[in-house]
């Protein structure tokens, strides 16, 4: 399924079989789910005639998204081969349309005399296969799909001879179609990568020996070996060893947080520093992976379809606008005895101008002009949809880490206690040399951006979430958390104020000790971008609320967020980002910023969803805009584009509707006929064009950083 419309033709197909019911069909998960009485009707015809739609099908191997009793569901997935989107049908439909209409050109310049005929390859191609589209459809249930309003419009156009502009309507039509395709099937790799978060095997502890198993067969109470460097293959508890544990993937949280006996760790979260034996808490099916898929999954299918406008307003128009036609060419003759030849000419005239090329143009040809725009200043939309949505939003929801900040501590604050800074500093960086923990690699770059050499450090050690030593220049240095470092000798008064004044900006604090003396405090923050404060400004400008929603805890968020004026949720897990969209949802619709698998389900659920450019591939997935260049005040730049697009498509339709009805009287009542007809629906088009490229020199506003 390429679009949303896919999934209600299919639900309206099955909805005619006698005996089937609670019809779903999520069109991001490819599933339909529905129950069957197969006395009523065999699977097997609601199968072909899925066919017959144009769709493939195939029993679901796991049916984990589709709810109610086992087994009690027939599950069946929307397949297609996987395979690059230039190998596709729609992709070599539209290279042999677009060949066909440059062959066509060619032999036009050529014999003037063939202009007629030498694009009725290209127009017949395309109206064959969206022609076939759309009878099936109709005889499912979709009498006036999208298809059968292009495939009117296309014999239409062949009928009066307007042989050329029928071939450019299906080309343009399959190149959107194809556009569809690709951004669906990039959607949906999403929810693939984030099932590759979780290791597909597990080492299993049985009678002291560590197995190798699948891990969907570890079940609750298995006790699992997590070597240094493994991803967590199962939520449960630490049963024995001491570590620190990157939750980054599924909080956020940009420090690895200390693990020992009893604690909790989540799957698909990585641990950093010393083997753990981990409790199985969760079955495969219910680990914390497998939930922000569901929950990314269920956002995405809750989340109402934006239905093409020509697809909504196709439903009245079609029907319409050939019953009016139909009329005009027989009513007059028939009722009064007018002449035939006029007014079937009439009538042929006016199924041209009710030809729906120039409003078929109107969105796409603005959304076009919108998206290179974009393109441009690293905007990536996927879809039309999106970059409508996105001028609608009131609220701009903010993850923090990767997003409002950097997404890598730096060091803020040095403070010697005895000595010069700069040795307290080379001597934590020497016992840090080599380390792959945040603060150690913050401490580092510290070091070597104010020029200090490094010197050698031997005997090092590591205490999990406590300290690191080493031996610097035959003394034993230690670098460590503030509590650690009470425990070992008590921290000067003055050094304890200092200590509690930077945590409380939501900085993290360490203590450098030589020998066991105090010699220094060193703090560690993930600042904010340079930007950021621009670009919540910006959004304040445009009347866009924005708030922060972080896993982070509130000292560190309630730090952040007071520096850049914008409010603040934190401690939040995925599920709490879930619920604060949606109450934000409510009121209008809103926007989420992220990065973070954590943030998945957030960008799924919110009205538009938009990554950082240097986030997860997950957040880029399931997000339906990206900033490439991960700034912030991109946000408000993307706002405004979207505000002058939709006003672009406003003035489209009004052009298309506008000439259309003039030329809908004046056809009636003869004044003009078929060339005058050909003008008008020609000339709609080329207004529509004009207008929507007018797009391409929007400029974005500049923001002073700062």
């Amino acid at each position: 399924m390429d679009c949303p419309s896919c999934a209600s033709k299919i639900e309206t197909a099955v909805g005619r079989f006698g005996g089937a019911e609670d019809i779903r069909v999520n069109y991001h998960s490819q599933v339909l789910a529905f129950r069957l009485d197969e006395a009523a009707t065999p699977r097997s015809a609601v199968e072909e005639q899925i066919r017959k739609l144009g769709y493939g099908v195939a029993p679901v191997e796991a049916p984990r998204v589709v709810a109610g009793e086992p087994g009690a569901a027939a599950d069946l997935a929307l397949v297609r081969p996987r395979q690059p989107w230039w190998k596709g049908k729609k992709a070599r439909l539209a290279a042999a349309i677009g060949a066909l209409m440059v062959a066509g050109f060619a032999v036009s310049l050529a014999v003037p005399a063939l202009d007629h005929w030498v694009y009725l390859p290209a127009a017949l191609l395309g109206l064959v296969y969206f022609g076939r589209k759309a009878i099936a459809a109709a005889r499912a249930g979709s009498p006036f799909s999208i298809e059968m309003l292009m495939s009117i419009a296309t014999v239409g156009a062949i009928a009066i001879g307007a042989t050329s502009e029928a071939a450019v309507v299906v080309f343009l039509f399959t190149i959107g179609e194809l556009l569809e395709n690709v951004a669906a099937g990039r959607a949906r790799a999403g929810i693939e990568a984030l099932g590759a978060l979780v290791p597909r095997t597990a080492l299993r502890i049985e009678d002291g020996t560590a197995r190798e198993v699948p891990a969907a067969s570890l079940k609750v109470g298995d006790l699992v070996l997590i070597r240094p460097g493994d991803r967590v293959s199962a939520d449960g508890e630490v049963a024995e060893g001491e570590s620190e544990v990157d939750e980054s993937p599924v909080t956020g949280e940009s420090v690895p947080v200390p693990k020992a006996e009893g604690a909790s760790v989540f799957a698909g979260s990585i641990n950093a520093s010393s083997a753990l034996q981990v409790r199985v808490t969760r079955p495969a099916s219910d680990n914390t992976i497998a939930r922000i898929i569901r929950l990314v999954e269920e956002a995405q299918d809750a989340k109402a379809p934006t239905a093409r406008f020509i697809e909504r307003f196709s439903a009245v128009y079609t029907p319409i606008a050939v019953a009016v036609a139909a009329l005009v060419a027989v009513a007059p003759p028939l009722v009064v005895g007018a002449d035939w030849d006029t007014w079937i000419y009439r009538g042929l005239a006016l199924l041209l101008v009710a030809c729906p090329c120039a409003l078929v143009l109107s969105t796409p040809a603005a959304i076009a002009s919108g998206l290179a725009v974009g393109t441009r200043r690293g905007l990536l939309v996927k879809g039309g949809g999106a970059l409508e949505t996105i001028g609608r939003i009131r609220a701009v929801a903010f993850d923090k880490t990767g997003t409002l900040t950097e997404g890598r501590p730096r060091v803020t604050d040095l403070l010697a206690l005895s000595g010069p800074e700069r040795t307290m500093l080379g001597l934590a960086a020497a016992v840090e040399n080599g380390s792959s923990h945040p603060l150690g690699r913050a401490i580092l770059e510290r070091a070597d951006a104010d020029g200090i050499p490094l010197r050698p450090a031997k005997d090092s050690r590591a205490i999990p979430g406590k300290a690191v030593e080493a031996v610097v220049t035959g003394k034993r240095v230690a670098v460590g958390s503030p509590s650690h470092a009470a425990g070992q000798a008590p921290l000067p008064a003055d050094a304890a104020r200092t200590v509690a004044e930077w945590e409380n900006q939501g900085k993290t604090v360490v203590v450098v000790s030589v020998d066991g003396t105090h010699t220094g405090l060193i703090a560690v923050r993930d600042e904010p971008r340079p930007d950021a404060a621009a670009g919540i400004r910006a959004l304040g400008a445009l009347g866009v609320e924005a708030v922060m929603l972080t896993g982070d805890n509130i000292r560190t968020g309630q730090a952040i967020a007071g520096a850049l004026g914008l409010k603040v949720k934190a401690g939040l897990l995925p599920e709490d980002k879930l619920r604060e969209i949606g109450a934000l949802k409510e009121k209008a619709p809103v926007a989420m910023v992220g990065d973070g698998i954590n943030d998945a389900p957030a960008l799924a659920a919110a009205s538009v969803g938009i990554a950082m450019g240097g986030g997860t591939d997950v957040a880029l997935e399931t997000a339906d805009a990206a900033l490439l260049n991960s700034r912030v005040v991109d946000v408000a730049a993307l706002v405004g584009l979207s505000r002058a697009t939709l006003s672009n498509i406003h003035q489209n339709v009004a052009i298309a509707l506008g000439l259309k009805a003039v030329f809908l009287v004046t056809t009636v009542v003869g004044i003009t006929g078929l060339w005058p007809a050909v003008l008008a629906d020609t000339g709609a088009t080329v207004l529509v064009t004009l207008n929507a490229l007018r797009l391409l020199g929007y400029r974005f506003k500049s923001v002073a950083h700062g």
